[in-house]
């Protein structure tokens, strides 16, 4: 018998949300290539990808919805102020971002709020040149059962 402790859904597929924070007009390709290193280093694919998250300041970013077309995933935009709720949560809690958006942080908050108080951050926040990138792990549902 296997048993598991990592969150998955019905087809046993590790459930994850990203997590993304960016600069104006950060590529596709440097928005990827980070996702791509943040998966690797969990030991993940893109089929464990649930949903992608960055704050609502970003929400024409060009890059980010690229990605989110490209990976055939959904794209969630939050408010400053929800992701400011996750301050408590966050491993690495920026005051030069609260001083310019009024969170202390996008990645690490935007891949929490997706999961739920019940979810957790499994990679906390890794960055390239223009881009950061966390993510979260979905709380396992089968064991309320």
């Amino acid at each position: 018998m296997t048993t598991t402790t990592s969150p998955q859904n019905s087809t046993g597929l590790r459930r994850i949300a990203v997590g993304i924070g960016c600069d104006r007009q950060a590529s596709l390709d440097e928005i990827e290539s980070l996702l791509m290193q943040c998966l690797a280093a969990s030991g993940l694919g893109v089929q464990a990808v649930n949903c992608l998250a960055s704050v609502d300041l970003k929400a024409d970013e060009p890059g980010l919805l690229a990605l989110a077309a490209k990976l055939d995933r959904p794209l969630r935009f939050f408010p400053a102020a929800v992701l400011e709720a996750e301050t408590p949560r966050l491993a690495n809690p920026s005051a030069a971002v609260f001083r310019a958006i009024g969170c202390h942080g996008v990645a690490e908050a935007a891949a929490l709020a997706v999961v739920g108080p019940a979810g957790k951050l499994i990679l906390p926040k890794h960055r390239s040149a223009r881009v950061t990138c966390a993510l979260a792990e979905f709380p396992d549902m089968s064991a309320e059962d």
